[in-house]
C-alpha cells in the first residue's frame, strides 16, 4: 500500500529520539516524548489557489522537517507509524 497526499498535505515518517541520553542513561518508554522531527516520504501537488492554479510545495521528498508536538494525523503504513500534516503545520526544514 502506498499513500499519495492530497493538496498541501505531506506524509512524514517520524524520527524517534535516542533511547539513551548523552550521559549513557537509558530512557524508559514512559519518559520518551513524541517525536517532533521526521523525514518527508511524499508530498501532495500543492494547495489550490483562488485562480485555480496550485502553489508549489516548499518541501520535497527526503527533506528532514520539524513540526509541532501534536500536529498531524497518525497513520500506519506497512507496519510503520507515519504522520500526515498540512504544509502549514510544518515549522521548518532541517539543513
Amino acid at each position: 500500500m502506498s499513500v499519495k497526499p492530497m493538496d498541501d498535505r505531506v506524509l512524514v515518517k517520524p524520527i524517534e529520539q535516542e533511547e539513551k541520553t548523552a550521559a549513557g542513561i537509558y530512557l524508559p518508554e514512559s519518559a520518551k516524548e513524541r517525536p517532533v522531527h521526521g523525514k518527508v516520504v511524499a508530498v501532495g501537488p500543492g494547495k489550490r489557489l483562488e485562480n485555480g492554479q496550485r502553489a508549489k510545495p516548499s518541501v520535497k521528498k527526503g527533506d528532514t522537517v520539524v513540526y509541532g508536538k501534536y500536529a498531524g494525523s497518525e497513520v500506519e503504513i506497512k507496519g510503520d507509524e507515519h504522520l500526515i500534516l498540512r504544509e502549514s503545520e510544518l515549522l521548518g526544514i532541517v539543513e
